[in-house]
């Protein structure tokens, strides 16, 4: 029989052996409660891949002295769920880890519920997506739902150093010798993923040949680098972290922190997003620089259009550009807030009717109605602007732009704004008294 990997063979056998998500199982936090007591519950972890979801389920299963199972919600039949139960029923308790939990279809949800009721079965459902999108309110009310957090990289070289320590399930029998620095180098190449890291170290352990003379075998930051199973950096576009992603690229940029956009524009450059970027640039040069500087907006609009002609890796330039820009722009929601604002009062019942004046009076009959009476043409007044009234009567004394005067262009809107509202207010005040 095959030996199985070392990322398998070095899952914690308790919770003392759980490396990081300490928020969960250091002594006196919630799932080290629930095993000490033995009132365990069923429940969800969730978070990236390889931080340690099967590994709090299996120390779970070792602190508790109960059966352990593990299915995969997406390929494992009905069957396999019944084979658990029938086990559950003949031991009293069995911990069953469902990878994949977001994939569970009704048929077997239907049958694990009454499983779940009678605590024959505890269930640890596993995924990477937001259970709270994913996953059938049915079994999520029946589950209490913990964030399983990436590992540090300090996490993930206590995990190597155990693992090339121990002689039982590790590679301590090896001869080998390593740097801390590329211990560190494996810690943060690897992103959060323990799996990607042990199991990297140990297909460089036993390809890497050992000194003639002294037969160690000296692991370098290259014999590393070519031994890592997965890339440096993960992205998957319709999970939960790929929203999260897009949200701190937009707050960043909001909040000026051109280095931090410029990382979260990395990112989504590296998962290859380029129609999620555009459109997130273009939403944010209007809804957060907007008429603060309408020519950043328009510049961005340019970049995107370049890099959708582009393509990537060059799109990048142009696009870089635009955050750049966008961050040391100043900043006005005011367009956003002004048009939200005008809805919010569409919505509560307050559109009232059109002033007759400017009602469409171009069709027969239209004058007979009185539409269009009284309309007063501003191209024929100097400057080409004259009072009169534009709102409804319901809303003749409502403002929803408020300009802001962060940059020079606004500034001079808003007082242009201002200038016309007051005079407008004094005309319509004369001739109509406010009710």
């Amino acid at each position: 029989m095959a030996q199985q990997p070392l990322a398998w063979r070095m899952r914690p056998r308790d919770l003392s052996e759980v490396v990081g998500q300490q928020h969960l199982v250091a002594p006196g936090k919630i799932i080290a409660r629930m095993v000490v007591s033995k009132q365990l519950s069923s429940m969800i972890l969730y978070g990236p891949p390889g931080t340690g979801k099967t590994s709090i389920a299996s120390a779970i299963a070792g602190s508790t002295k109960y059966a352990f199972r593990k299915l995969n919600a997406a390929t494992d039949s009905k069957k396999e769920l019944q084979a658990v139960a029938a086990e559950g029923k003949m031991s009293g308790t069995v911990i069953l880890l469902l990878d994949e939990i977001h994939r569970l279809d009704k048929t077997k949800q239907d049958f694990l519920l009454p499983e779940l009721e009678s605590g024959r079965i505890i269930l640890i459902g596993a995924t990477t997506e937001n259970p709270y999108m994913t996953i059938n309110p049915a079994i999520r009310s029946r589950c209490q739902i913990f964030e399983v957090d990436p590992l540090s990289p300090d996490d993930i070289k206590i995990a190597l150093k155990r693992a090339l320590t121990d002689r039982e399930r590790g590679l301590g029998e090896l001869p080998l010798k390593i740097s801390e620095a590329t211990l560190t180098f494996v810690a943060q190449r690897t992103n959060g993923d323990l799996r990607s890291a042990l199991n990297g170290l140990e297909l460089a352990a036993k390809s890497t040949p050992a000194d003639p003379k002294t037969g160690v075998i000296d692991l370098t930051m290259t014999d590393l680098e070519e031994s890592i199973q997965k890339k440096s950096f993960s992205h998957d576009k319709d999970g939960d972290a790929h929203y999260d992603v897009i949200s701190a690229f937009q707050k960043s940029i909001r909040g000026s922190d051109t280095d931090a956009a410029l990382h979260y524009l990395a990112r989504l450059v590296t998962a290859g997003d380029l129609p999620i970027i555009m459109r997130r640039l273009m939403v944010i040069a209007y809804e957060d620089i907007g008429l603060a500087n309408p020519g950043a907006a328009a510049r961005t609009v340019t970049a995107c259009q370049a890099a959708e002609r582009l393509g990537l890796p060059e799109a990048r330039i142009p696009l870089a550009d635009a955050v750049i820009e966008l961050c040391l722009s100043p900043k006005s929601n005011s367009g956003i807030t002004a048009i939200d604002a005008a809805m919010a009062d569409i919505a509560a019942g307050k559109g009232g009717q059109v002033p007759r004046h400017l009602q469409d009076a171009h069709y027969a009959g239209a004058k007979k109605l009185g539409h269009g009476d009284g309309y007063q043409y501003p191209h024929d007044a100097p400057n080409d602007w004259l009072p009169q009234q534009y709102l409804p009567d319901t809303l003749v004394n409502d403002q929803y732009y408020r300009p802001k005067a962060n940059g020079k262009i606004e500034t001079a809107l808003g007082e242009q704004y201002y200038r016309l509202r007051k005079a407008q207010q004094q005309v319509l005040h004369a001739i109509k008294p406010k009710k």
